[in-house]
């Protein structure tokens, strides 16, 4: 969900996956291939304060400690959404990783490091997200004249 991961590699997170010495967490995705998921401070300290201690389980629970399925997540987006005033009339998950994606894209990170963070297999499906492929500020023209012209 956030920071791209998908719904399910999300809610079947566990506890034991994350490295606190490295800022890594072991995420099983797509296919049950295994990959490493680099967590910046903040998320890192999200997830300890979600887990409260805990040394096992998943990462996110429901409101009866089982791990959070697909309805309980978009649920609980919703709660926090409305919590934040974010008004918006179909939120649900896949908008986090949706805004991971154009938000990176946005920032003028290359499409291929964008599809290996979203682990998307085709470039095309990354393309998909790229909001401003039409704007000609980002045309590889000037980009490699600003390149050419800073004399590196």
């Amino acid at each position: 969900m956030g920071y791209g991961f998908s719904k399910p590699a999300a809610r079947t997170s566990l506890i034991s996956a994350r490295n606190t010495a490295t800022g890594v967490l072991k995420v099983r995705g797509k296919g049950g291939k295994t990959v490493l998921i680099p967590l910046p401070p903040a998320v890192a300290r999200a997830i300890e304060h979600v887990i409260k201690g805990r040394e096992q389980g998943p990462i996110l629970r429901n409101t009866a400690g089982r791990r959070m399925d697909r309805h309980a997540a978009t649920r609980r987006l919703r709660q926090l959404s409305e919590t934040a005033g974010i008004r918006m009339p179909q939120m649900h998950p896949h908008m986090l990783r949706h805004t991971f994606v154009t938000t990176m894209l946005d920032a003028g990170v290359s499409l291929r490091d964008v599809q290996i963070a979203a682990r998307h297999a085709d470039p095309k499906t990354t393309m998909r997200y790229d909001r401003a492929r039409k704007n000609l500020d980002r045309h590889p023209n000037y980009i490699l004249a600003a390149y050419m012209a800073s004399g590196t």
